[in-house]
């Protein structure tokens, strides 16, 4: 029987196209009949909800290349992030590698080694070299104090993080960099909707990336963006992210496949409707944690000025020398109970095999190098139950 196109159904159709895995899938460890705790989880709204975007994407037959969906949700988040001049691309990293092409950035350049490796990446697949920079201890983002020491002749710009969401200093940094005429471009991958006075954090810099990995605060799944001080900006990072065409017919210059497509901004329209909820959820997580936290000798949580309204994305500790363990062995208690806590940034990344060789990654970096010997982030999902909170705190307590 065919489908009246004389195409087979799916119930004629040979083995090698149906889905199927050639290995099965791994069996998680379960405590207490119930499945680990993961450190993040991505929120997924209702099913229902998202066919009517799939109905859209069938009836324009529309699957990428800057579709409706993908022009309506760069629209949505200038609207809801308070900015001007996005543009999606593919994935975060793709956001770092695309930014640093649009400034022509090579040379050295001034980071942290506190992050997630795509950081570094970015920097040593556009040709730069990483310079790493001690990092301050009360937010764990680069040191303003530590670029001025580390510059050379060779020096381009300056990549800092606003790590677990935490700004950094923006107006110290932009001292630095307008005393030495250098450009500054900053990985926000973990600052979605983060405001200082009242402004986004994404408006500081020559250039600012997001990442939508699934296990960010907002997520299409995969995905990320760029936001640009101006359109002229906006449309040469328009133009690389699709292989540097100017139109049909024209090639400015070689660039790569960076697009998001529509079944990624779809999901990501759907998502953004859900932000407010989910960044309550997340408040409401992160002040449980520091209210039973704060009397528990040798854990350090963080806290951020009131200024600044934070988006919750990550809950990290320390664990200090006043705690009965250490962080490798309390993230071992806390995996063994199904909490799967997570040591991020550790290692550094300056301590990483793909980056021994560089001369700054020999240098001391004390504060870096010792809060990576104490971070522990505890899980923080809007999918977390309080019990499941409840839980992960009094793992900590009763040590």
């Amino acid at each position: 029987m065919t489908d009246g196109y004389g195409r087979m159904t799916p119930s004629q159709w040979p083995a090698s196209l149906l889905p199927h895995s050639p290995h099965p899938a791994p069996r998680l460890a379960r405590v207490s009949g119930e499945p680990p705790t993961p450190v993040t989880q991505p929120f997924m709204p209702p099913l229902a909800e998202y066919l009517p975007y799939l109905e859209v994407i069938w009836a324009n037959r529309w699957l990428t290349n800057s579709g409706p969906l993908h022009q309506q949700l760069e629209a949505a988040l200038e609207a809801h992030l308070g900015v001007s001049h996005l543009s999606l691309v593919s994935n975060g990293t793709t956001a770092l590698w695309l930014a640093l092409q649009a400034l022509k950035i090579g040379g050295e350049v001034i980071t942290t080694p506190f992050s997630f490796v795509a950081t570094a990446h970015a920097l040593r697949l556009v040709g730069a070299t990483p310079v790493f920079v001690d990092i301050d201890e009360h937010d764990c983002n680069l040191s303003p104090a530590a670029i001025e020491p580390a510059l050379t002749e060779r020096t381009s710009a300056i990549l800092p993080v606003h790590c677990f969401g935490h700004p950094c200093d923006v107006t110290a940094i932009g001292q630095v960099a307008d005393i030495y005429d250098l450009k500054v471009i900053y990985d926000a991958a973990h600052a979605f909707g983060v405001q200082v006075v009242g402004q986004s954090v994404l408006s500081h810099g020559d250039l600012s990336t997001l990442s939508f990995h699934a296990t960010k605060v907002f997520n299409t799944v995969e995905g990320g963006a760029i936001i640009s001080p101006d359109a002229r900006t906006k449309a040469r990072i328009d133009r690389l992210r699709n292989f540097g065409f100017v139109d049909d017919m024209t090639m400015a210059s070689p660039s790569i496949n960076g697009k998001l497509n529509e079944f990624q901004a779809g999901f990501g329209l759907l998502q953004l409707g859900y932000m407010d909820r989910i960044l309550a959820r997340r408040a409401q997580i992160s002040a449980r944690y520091h209210a039973a936290l704060g009397d528990v000798a040798g854990i350090v949580s963080f806290r951020m000025d009131d200024a600044v309204r934070p988006n919750h994305s990550y809950f990290p500790v320390l664990v200090t020398q006043d705690y009965p363990m250490d962080a490798d062995a309390l993230c071992a208690r806390l995996h063994a109970a199904g909490i799967m806590a997570r040591r991020y940034f550790h290692p550094l990344i300056c301590d990483m095999p793909g980056y021994r060789d560089l001369p700054s990654a020999r240098q001391p970096l004390p504060v870096a190098r010792r809060i990576a010997r104490q971070i522990l982030c505890l899980p923080i999902h809007p999918n977390l139950s309080d019990d499941l909170v409840d839980r992960a705190i009094g793992i900590l307590a009763d040590v």
